[in-house]
């Protein structure tokens, strides 16, 4: 209390001298990142250089293809010591990809798994050079349709490639040739990974709120008494819900149902949504309501 008046007193002062501090902190920041891209043209804008930002510029070096890497880690940045390639630097602020020469620049790739700041710097680039491809990283699948909305070229789920090279490993040593085995993952690419959207929980899966705004299959079995018995996809209308991903029938090969599909006893729905939705779809071919 008795220093009260003290740091009312000389606050104002304080706040200017740390306000200006950081000012000249940031211009000095921006000055450096300007510095190393004045003489670069094509280049790759790689934010993050953890250790896939790492990976990803060492193939882009044996390519002979020029990048600039910042992150906002001064240790890393330090122990870098490239010099020229990698730089501090926020790469979500807009001004920090001015400097780092987005108007000249081939790409941007953005090789940390944290959607909010990809979003940042998906909005900047859209502001600043629409158009320009930027590839994204991320965990799964839960924020991709966003990502993909905010105006990323491809977004690269790390969970569905590491499932998708898990089995293009295990169908090569099977005997499925090359060509077929390299067709599928470019099929699974071009679609979106919509062959992989989801999967089927169990009592060992951890849940917690981000996991219950994720997409995951359900099955719901259909006995004579169930109201989807002898109607269509269509007339249940579902798909404001959820997505069926495939109907299997006692002896049959799961099929996509069309809407005119008509459902009989026995018939396994599997569907993809968010649980919430999938309790609703579940009670609508169950229970009519």
């Amino acid at each position: 209390m008795l220093a009260a008046p003290l740091l009312i007193e000389h606050a104002n002062g304080w706040v200017r001298k740390l306000t200006a501090n950081d000012w000249l902190a940031r211009a000095a920041e921006l000055t450096q990142v300007a510095a190393r891209t004045m003489a670069r043209q094509g280049h790759v804008i790689v934010c993050g250089y953890g250790r896939s930002g790492q990976n990803l510029t060492r193939l882009l070096e044996r390519e002979d293809i020029a990048y600039l890497a910042l992150d906002a880690d001064p240790q890393r940045v330090r122990e870098a010591a490239d010099g020229t390639s990698v730089i501090y630097g926020d790469a979500s602020r807009r001004e920090t990809l001015v400097s780092a020469g987005l108007s000249k620049a081939r790409s941007v790739v953005i090789t940390f798994a944290d959607t909010p700041t990809a979003l940042k710097i998906l909005h900047n680039v859209a502001q600043l050079r629409p158009g320009l491809p930027v590839i994204v990283r991320t965990r799964d699948d839960a924020e991709l349709d966003k990502l993909l909305a905010a105006g990323a070229t491809e977004v690269v789920p790390e969970v569905l490639e590491g499932s998708l090279m898990l089995a293009a490993h295990s169908l090569l040593v099977l005997g499925v040739p090359l060509n077929r085995v390299l067709k599928r993952i470019r099929t699974v690419r071009e679609e979106r990974y919509g062959l992989f959207r989801g999967f089927f929980h169990g009592a060992s899966d951890l849940s917690d709120t981000a996991d219950d705004l994720q997409p995951r299959l359900h099955t719901v079995l259909l006995n004579e008494r169930a109201h989807a018995i002898g109607r269509s996809l269509g007339e249940l209308e579902v798909g404001r819900w959820v997505e069926v991903t495939g109907v299997r029938r006692p002896g049959a090969r799961s099929v996509l149902p069309g809407p005119d599909w008509r459902f009989e006893p026995g018939d396994a729905v599997v569907l993809l949504g968010r649980p919430a939705n999938l309790a609703r779809a579940e009670q609508r071919f169950l229970g009519g309501d």
